[in-house]
Protein backbone atom coordinates (compact mmCIF):
# COMPACT_ATOMS: atom_id res chain seq x y z
CA UNK A 1 0.00 0.00 0.00
CA UNK A 2 1.45 3.53 -1.10
CA UNK A 3 1.11 6.66 0.88
CA UNK A 4 -1.61 7.30 -1.92
CA UNK A 5 -3.30 4.22 -1.52
CA UNK A 6 -3.52 4.86 2.28
CA UNK A 7 -5.07 8.09 1.83
CA UNK A 8 -7.49 6.92 -0.70
CA UNK A 9 -8.52 4.09 1.71
CA UNK A 10 -8.94 5.16 5.06
CA UNK A 11 -10.98 8.21 3.02
CA UNK A 12 -13.80 5.57 2.19
CA UNK A 13 -13.62 4.89 6.09
CA UNK A 14 -14.97 8.51 6.77
CA UNK A 15 -11.54 9.84 7.68
CA UNK A 16 -9.55 12.56 6.40
CA UNK A 17 -5.25 13.05 7.01
CA UNK A 18 -3.25 16.50 7.09
CA UNK A 19 0.14 16.76 6.57
CA UNK A 20 0.85 16.74 10.10
CA UNK A 21 -0.55 13.78 10.18
CA UNK A 22 1.03 12.16 7.47
CA UNK A 23 4.17 13.35 8.83
CA UNK A 24 3.39 11.91 12.70
CA UNK A 25 3.03 8.56 10.68
CA UNK A 26 6.36 8.65 8.88
CA UNK A 27 7.93 9.38 12.19
CA UNK A 28 6.19 6.71 13.61
CA UNK A 29 7.30 4.50 10.47
CA UNK A 30 11.05 5.24 10.60
CA UNK A 31 11.43 4.93 14.76
CA UNK A 32 9.70 1.38 14.50
CA UNK A 33 12.17 0.35 11.22
CA UNK A 34 15.06 2.26 13.66
CA UNK A 35 14.63 0.34 17.00
CA UNK A 36 12.81 -2.88 15.41
CA UNK A 37 16.99 -3.55 14.29
CA UNK A 38 17.96 -4.16 18.21
CA UNK A 39 14.28 -4.82 19.34
CA UNK A 40 11.83 -7.03 18.71
CA UNK A 41 8.84 -5.05 17.70
CA UNK A 42 7.32 -6.08 14.17
CA UNK A 43 8.04 -9.17 12.22
CA UNK A 44 6.23 -6.16 9.20
CA UNK A 45 9.15 -3.86 8.18
CA UNK A 46 8.37 -3.17 4.17
CA UNK A 47 6.86 0.58 4.40
CA UNK A 48 3.60 -0.63 1.90
CA UNK A 49 2.98 -3.56 4.54
CA UNK A 50 3.46 -1.51 7.69
CA UNK A 51 0.90 1.11 5.83
CA UNK A 52 -1.57 -1.32 5.50
CA UNK A 53 -1.12 -3.95 8.03
CA UNK A 54 -0.30 -1.84 11.09
CA UNK A 55 -1.60 1.86 10.03
CA UNK A 56 -4.65 1.24 7.99
CA UNK A 57 -5.49 -1.99 9.66
CA UNK A 58 -5.55 -0.12 13.28
CA UNK A 59 -8.10 2.77 11.87
CA UNK A 60 -10.05 -0.19 11.05
CA UNK A 61 -12.20 -0.09 14.65
CA UNK A 62 -14.43 3.01 12.59
CA UNK A 63 -16.08 0.26 10.62
CA UNK A 64 -18.10 -0.76 13.85
CA UNK A 65 -17.35 1.86 16.77
CA UNK A 66 -17.72 6.19 16.53
CA UNK A 67 -14.89 6.78 18.06
CA UNK A 68 -15.30 10.56 18.12
CA UNK A 69 -18.09 10.27 21.01
CA UNK A 70 -15.96 8.32 23.25
CA UNK A 71 -13.78 9.67 25.70
CA UNK A 72 -11.36 6.88 26.85
CA UNK A 73 -10.08 4.18 25.25
CA UNK A 74 -7.19 1.37 26.70
CA UNK A 75 -5.57 -0.66 24.45
CA UNK A 76 -4.35 -3.95 25.71
CA UNK A 77 -1.34 -5.94 25.11
CA UNK A 78 -0.47 -2.88 22.23
CA UNK A 79 3.17 -4.04 21.29
CA UNK A 80 4.73 -1.17 18.69
CA UNK A 81 0.98 0.40 19.55
CA UNK A 82 -1.03 -0.97 17.56
CA UNK A 83 -3.87 0.17 17.28
CA UNK A 84 -3.79 2.64 20.25
CA UNK A 85 -1.04 5.00 19.00
CA UNK A 86 -2.36 5.48 15.58
CA UNK A 87 -6.11 5.65 16.83
CA UNK A 88 -4.43 8.86 18.90
CA UNK A 89 -3.28 10.51 15.35
CA UNK A 90 -6.43 10.97 14.10
CA UNK A 91 -9.27 10.96 16.93
CA UNK A 92 -7.40 14.07 19.30
CA UNK A 93 -10.51 13.78 21.34
CA UNK A 94 -9.51 10.30 22.57
CA UNK A 95 -7.73 9.41 26.10
CA UNK A 96 -5.63 6.25 25.31
CA UNK A 97 -4.19 4.02 27.68
CA UNK A 98 -1.85 1.74 25.99
CA UNK A 99 -0.81 -1.57 27.96
CA UNK A 100 1.74 -3.85 27.38
CA UNK A 101 3.68 -6.20 29.69
CA UNK A 102 7.15 -5.77 28.20
CA UNK A 103 8.54 -2.68 30.21
CA UNK A 104 11.59 -2.43 27.05
CA UNK A 105 8.16 -1.92 24.58
CA UNK A 106 6.70 0.53 27.08
CA UNK A 107 10.04 2.74 27.04
CA UNK A 108 9.93 2.95 23.12
CA UNK A 109 6.20 3.94 23.30
CA UNK A 110 6.45 6.91 25.56
CA UNK A 111 9.60 8.14 24.18
CA UNK A 112 7.97 7.92 20.39
CA UNK A 113 4.76 9.45 21.69
CA UNK A 114 6.60 12.37 23.07
CA UNK A 115 8.35 12.43 20.19
CA UNK A 116 5.22 13.00 18.47
CA UNK A 117 4.51 15.85 20.87
CA UNK A 118 1.03 14.00 21.37
CA UNK A 119 -1.16 14.26 25.03
CA UNK A 120 -3.59 12.31 26.32
CA UNK A 121 -1.52 8.93 25.38
CA UNK A 122 0.68 7.00 27.39
CA UNK A 123 2.25 3.81 27.94
CA UNK A 124 2.43 1.73 31.45
CA UNK A 125 4.20 -1.25 32.07
CA UNK A 126 1.27 -3.35 33.42
CA UNK A 127 -1.37 -6.52 33.14
CA UNK A 128 -5.07 -6.53 32.20
CA UNK A 129 -5.59 -8.28 35.49
CA UNK A 130 -3.57 -5.73 37.94
CA UNK A 131 -6.00 -2.78 36.06
CA UNK A 132 -8.94 -5.22 36.61
CA UNK A 133 -7.88 -5.56 40.70
CA UNK A 134 -7.88 -1.21 40.56
CA UNK A 135 -11.20 -1.61 39.39
CA UNK A 136 -10.04 0.90 36.87
CA UNK A 137 -13.01 1.14 33.39
CA UNK A 138 -12.80 2.70 29.88
CA UNK A 139 -15.49 3.22 27.23
CA UNK A 140 -13.44 1.55 25.07
CA UNK A 141 -11.44 -1.76 25.68
CA UNK A 142 -9.39 -3.12 22.42
CA UNK A 143 -7.15 -6.01 21.79
CA UNK A 144 -5.61 -6.60 18.66
CA UNK A 145 -3.57 -10.32 17.45
CA UNK A 146 -3.16 -10.78 21.68
CA UNK A 147 -4.73 -14.01 22.60
CA UNK A 148 -7.81 -16.40 21.82
CA UNK A 149 -11.38 -14.73 22.65
CA UNK A 150 -12.21 -16.73 25.85
CA UNK A 151 -8.70 -15.77 27.35
CA UNK A 152 -9.30 -12.48 25.91
CA UNK A 153 -13.25 -12.05 27.18
CA UNK A 154 -11.35 -12.36 31.04
CA UNK A 155 -8.85 -9.86 30.69
CA UNK A 156 -10.70 -6.89 28.58
CA UNK A 157 -14.82 -7.01 30.13
CA UNK A 158 -14.13 -6.68 33.42
CA UNK A 159 -12.75 -3.28 32.51
CA UNK A 160 -15.34 -1.72 30.00
CA UNK A 161 -18.17 0.57 31.38
CA UNK A 162 -21.32 0.14 31.73
CA UNK A 163 -22.55 1.28 28.44
CA UNK A 164 -19.18 0.54 26.83
CA UNK A 165 -17.53 -1.94 24.81
CA UNK A 166 -14.62 -3.98 23.75
CA UNK A 167 -13.72 -4.12 20.15
CA UNK A 168 -11.60 -7.53 19.63
CA UNK A 169 -9.90 -7.09 16.69
CA UNK A 170 -9.48 -10.48 14.70
CA UNK A 171 -8.81 -12.46 11.52
CA UNK A 172 -11.22 -15.63 11.02
CA UNK A 173 -12.87 -15.69 14.59
CA UNK A 174 -15.71 -18.40 14.09
CA UNK A 175 -14.19 -21.13 15.84
CA UNK A 176 -12.69 -18.72 18.55
CA UNK A 177 -16.60 -17.71 18.82
CA UNK A 178 -18.12 -21.13 19.27
CA UNK A 179 -15.21 -21.25 22.15
CA UNK A 180 -16.65 -18.13 23.98
CA UNK A 181 -20.13 -19.36 24.17
CA UNK A 182 -20.06 -20.92 28.01
CA UNK A 183 -17.95 -17.62 29.39
CA UNK A 184 -20.42 -15.20 27.41
CA UNK A 185 -23.21 -16.89 28.29
CA UNK A 186 -22.33 -17.12 32.27
CA UNK A 187 -21.19 -13.30 32.14
CA UNK A 188 -24.36 -11.92 30.21
CA UNK A 189 -22.08 -10.65 27.15
CA UNK A 190 -22.94 -10.41 23.97
CA UNK A 191 -21.90 -9.57 20.12
CA UNK A 192 -23.71 -6.48 19.26
CA UNK A 193 -21.83 -5.82 15.97
CA UNK A 194 -19.38 -8.56 13.79
CA UNK A 195 -17.94 -7.39 10.85
CA UNK A 196 -15.70 -9.24 8.35
CA UNK A 197 -13.52 -7.95 5.87
CA UNK A 198 -10.41 -8.08 4.02
CA UNK A 199 -7.71 -5.62 3.78
CA UNK A 200 -7.27 -3.29 0.64
CA UNK A 201 -4.89 -6.37 -0.70
CA UNK A 202 -8.15 -8.60 -0.59
CA UNK A 203 -6.03 -11.26 0.96
CA UNK A 204 -6.16 -10.83 4.73
CA UNK A 205 -9.15 -11.38 6.13
CA UNK A 206 -10.37 -9.59 9.47
CA UNK A 207 -12.82 -9.65 11.90
CA UNK A 208 -13.95 -6.73 14.53
CA UNK A 209 -16.24 -7.45 17.18
CA UNK A 210 -17.74 -5.50 19.31
CA UNK A 211 -19.09 -7.27 22.72
CA UNK A 212 -20.98 -5.77 25.18
CA UNK A 213 -22.54 -6.25 29.01
CA UNK A 214 -26.19 -7.69 29.09
CA UNK A 215 -27.55 -6.06 32.23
Amino acid sequence: MTIEEFIKEIEKLGLKITSKELEQLDIIYNTLIETNKTMNLTRITEKKDVYLKHFYDSLTLTKVYDLTKVKTLCDIGTGAGFPGLILKIFYPNLEITLIDSLLKRVNYLNTLIEKLNLTGIKAYHNRAEDLIKQHIKFDIVTARAVAPLPKLLVWTMPLVNKDGSFLAMKGNVTEELENSKTIMKKNNWYVNNKEIFTLPNKEDIRTILEIKNKF
